[in-house]
């Protein structure tokens, strides 16, 4: 009789077992699924900085053109400079200055620009083997020249902003921390021959990059893209053209 209730207790147990694993496993699916349920809104959910604007007519309009930096900084610098501006941005991350180059004049389209915000260098300095960066600074200067000219043939108001710090250490894709002030070098020796304002975004977030900036990314938190479109909106803002 004892035999026999340990064999039952014994079987109640390995039952009770199964049914705790069946549970957690079950569980452990279903968070699986929620998991990429999110993922799956997340990526369908559009970016409202790529988002068209409709112009509200007697305010002038700007466009922004630059890499994910300015993408983090769009909204920002449109809610800023509600009322003043029409702030429109190129729809995608401008990439390299051999892409901008390319798609300059698709971007800069027939619109009437009375402000132009721009940058490129983060993905210029990237590294594409271990000693190749994707457009070298000789070709990045020649770049940025041939896109000076274009844009100051808009009869737009024009603003470089520097390139904003890339952390040292390892990073995915490849950068180095001491690249950056060379390719910032190179811009602002093109900028101040051509006569374009500059924006010292580097100089502006550097104080604060320990609380702004992502750990061992380029890109910043959405305080330190707040902070970056409040600069950008008051150096636009001080160039729009006056009532």
């Amino acid at each position: 009789m004892k035999n026999a209730l340990i064999r039952i207790g014994g079987t109640l147990l390995a039952v009770i077992l199964t049914f705790s694993l069946l549970a957690e496993e079950k569980a452990k699916e279903q968070k699986a699924k929620t998991e990429t349920k999110k993922k799956e809104v997340k990526k369908a959910a559009p970016d409202p900085a790529m988002q068209p604007i409709e112009n509200k007519p007697g305010l002038p309009r700007v466009l922004l053109i630059g890499d994910s930096i300015s993408i983090g900084y769009t909204v920002p610098v449109r809610k800023a400079l509600e009322g003043k501006a029409n702030v429109h941005r190129i729809p995608t991350n401008g990439g390299p200055t051999k892409n901008g180059t390319a798609k300059i004049d698709a971007w800069l389209g027939k619109g009437n620009w009375d402000v132009i915000h721009f940058n490129f260098g983060l993905h210029d300095a990237k590294y594409m083997t271990e000693t190749t960066r994707q457009v070298e600074p000789a070709d990045y200067e020649k770049n940025l020249r041939e896109l000076v000219k274009k844009l100051k043939a808009t009869g737009a108001k024009v603003i470089w902003a520097t390139t904003t710090p890339v952390p040292k250490g390892d990073l995915n894709p490849p950068r180095k921390f001491e690249d950056i002030p060379v390719y910032n070098q190179v811009a602002e020796k093109v900028m101040k021959e051509e006569g374009v304002l500059i924006n010292d975004l580097n100089a502006f977030i550097t104080p604060t990059l320990a609380t702004h900036q992502r750990p061992k990314d380029v890109h910043f938190t959405g305080e330190g893209s707040q902070a970056l479109g409040k600069q950008v909106a008051s150096v636009i803002d001080a160039q729009l053209p006056k009532k």
